[in-house]
């Protein structure tokens, strides 16, 4: 029997946010207690805001948009590979020495980081090198636990135009600290933002529960 974990990032207000985007807000649009028939809320957020997948279109302007993905890539096996390199860039060798797994989830310090904390400037992410080692060994979707798959700074747009381009989804702000290294079942469902250039979404690891 599997012991589903929930992945996903929290959404509230005060949550951790890529620097100079709408923060996440919640507000009453009614309310029970003040006479009204029902409770329902307005969400402002980006495209971007906590978990969420990258379409290509993200950093492509042909590139396809989130109606237009395979869903295929949403449910399967995904290998979580702990990288524990330190620094912010990710190397290709800092993925291991076995073959990449189809599906691939990056499991790195940056899971450390809380919900609630200042924006990390400095959270790890892929080198175009280790880009272009995922998309040479035929990964189809590579997550990573922080809002960016790429380092922050000048060069945050090539590794993802390098995976993007070659129609790698990108799934970004997973939170992986429950999950060890291993082959694991995954899901991620992300909204139906047509003509979108990403969602929000939830996701999920499933693991055999041990009992005992």
């Amino acid at each position: 029997m599997l012991h589903w974990v929930d992945v996903s990032m929290p959404l509230f207000e005060g949550m951790v946010g890529w620097p100079d985007d709408p923060p996440f807000e919640l507000s009453a649009v009614s309310r029970i207690a003040n006479g009204d028939i029902s409770n329902v809320s307005r969400l402002v957020m980006t495209t971007h805001t906590g978990t969420h997948i990258d379409a290509p279109y993200h950093f492509c302007p042909d590139g396809k948009r989130v109606h237009e993905l395979n869903p295929a890539l949403f449910f399967g096996q995904a290998g979580v590979v702990e990288v524990e390199s330190a620094g912010q860039n990710i190397f290709a060798g800092d993925l291991g020495n076995e073959p990449l797994p189809p599906r691939l989830l990056l499991k790195t310090r940056n899971s450390a980081y809380a919900n609630d904390a200042a924006f990390q400037r400095d959270f790890s992410g892929l080198s175009s090198e280790a880009a272009r080692r995922i998309v040479d060994e035929g990964v189809h979707l590579v997550g990573i636990d922080y809002l960016s798959i790429a380092p922050f700074g000048e060069d945050c747009e090539t590794p993802h135009r390098i995976l993007l381009e070659a129609g790698v989804l990108v799934v970004e702000g997973l939170q992986l600290q429950e999950v060890p290294a291993g082959t694991w079942e995954f899901v991620v469902l992300p909204l139906a933002v047509h003509n979108g250039d990403g969602a929000p979404c939830r996701a999920f690891v499933g693991m055999e529960a041990h009992n005992g």
